[in-house]
């Protein structure tokens, strides 16, 4: 069956693989794509596959179990399996409390008080906490073929700063030792380079960069004064489609954020779906946006329905939400994005 898109093209349906990346490079999709580059790992899905935290952000064949859930229990267009941000800290040597089924790993402690104790060591993809995220994507790979998107993560180098030095210590030496920070991000860099290559060469289509330079800690003046160049950078060097993902409020750095090269940018709903589009100016997209305190895990059905209908309406064409799901997020809210959209375009392409 032809499918009308937004801007009237008639196209053949798409594999869900193929409508991710066509929305990432602007070009026409069938329909919006339901895109989570977070975490939408949930208790009740956990449930459901017999794949529970901790143990799933350890066993990568727990991991990838619970990770296509986004596609075989919520109907995703992505797959995205590392459900932590702290993989790479592991690995780097961080003390990590990996949680329970209902609560988050965390770093705790610091690993470094200055650049010169950072090291990136030789063999940090095979430490066993990154190794975990590589197997996973080749069975995913494996399983999923070119039929879903498989976004890997990884972790950018300013969320990295936070995990090996602290986060208030890493802040107070922004304003301290601004020079001490751009040294610790030349070193820290690397590590999202190697591990995002990893992926790549292990079977994944796009990759999630976290770097939580957020409204809600910094101005906009550190993103680009810290990371626009860098972030450029790591653009330049990781050879996939990279979508860069911030809390918070963030439309004072987008001007910013869009000249670094990044394909895509994944929203906050404190950000405006109209205004955050005509900040990119068209050269790097936007994913997200569906709040997850009120919409999704406090919300009922008909209150995702309305949201998604809004960010469908305002042009969005990658719609999910806006970071990493609340664990106890009822299902059936999860579910309602991709049903949206589904039913959105198909009255959009009766009505064309």
């Amino acid at each position: 069956m032809v499918q009308e898109t937004c801007a009237g093209t008639r196209i053949q349906p798409m594999s869900a693989r193929d409508r991710v990346l066509a929305a990432l490079a602007g070009k026409p999709v069938d329909r919006p794509a339901a895109v989570s580059p977070t975490s939408i790992a949930t208790v009740e899905l956990m449930d459901r596959v017999e794949a529970s935290f901790p143990e799933a952000h350890r066993d990568p064949r727990l991991m990838a179990r619970l990770a296509e859930t986004a596609r075989t229990e919520v109907g995703f267009d992505t797959i995205m399996p590392v459900f932590s941000v702290v993989q790479e800290s592991a690995a780097l040597g961080c003390q990590v409390e990996w949680g329970t089924q209902s609560n988050w790993p965390t770093c705790v402690g610091t690993l470094a008080r200055s650049a010169d104790e950072l090291r990136v060591p030789p063999d940090v993809l095979a430490k066993p906490d990154t190794q975990c995220v590589l197997d996973c994507i080749r069975q995913l790979k494996s399983r999923w073929n070119d039929e879903v998107a498989i976004v890997g993560k990884t972790m950018g180098p300013w969320t990295l700063g936070y995990h090996v030095f602290g986060t208030q210590n890493f802040l107070l030496m922004t304003i301290d030792r601004p020079d001490e920070v751009k040294r610790s991000l030349d070193v820290l860099k690397e590590l999202t380079v190697q591990f995002g290559v990893a992926q790549i060469e292990a079977g994944a289509d796009v990759l999630t960069l976290p770097d939580h330079a957020t409204g809600d800690l910094v101005r906009a003046a550190y993103y680009r004064d810290y990371l626009q160049d860098l972030h450029a950078e790591l653009c330049d060097r990781i050879p996939c489609p990279l979508i860069l993902h911030i809390c918070g409020a963030t439309e004072d750095r987008m001007p910013y954020i869009r000249e670094t090269g990044f394909d895509a940018f994944h929203f906050d709903s404190k950000n405006d779906v109209r205004r955050s589009l005509a900040l990119m100016q068209g050269k790097c997209k936007l994913v997200g946006n569906i709040n997850n305190p009120r919409t999704l895990f406090t919300g009922t059905v008909a209150d995702v329905q309305q949201e998604t209908l809004a960010v469908l309406d305002a042009g969005l064409t990658m719609v999910g939400p806006e970071c990493a799901l609340p664990l106890a997020c009822p299902l059936e809210n999860l579910k309602a994005i991709p049903e949206t959209i589904i039913e959105w375009s198909r009255r959009r392409s009766i009505e064309n």
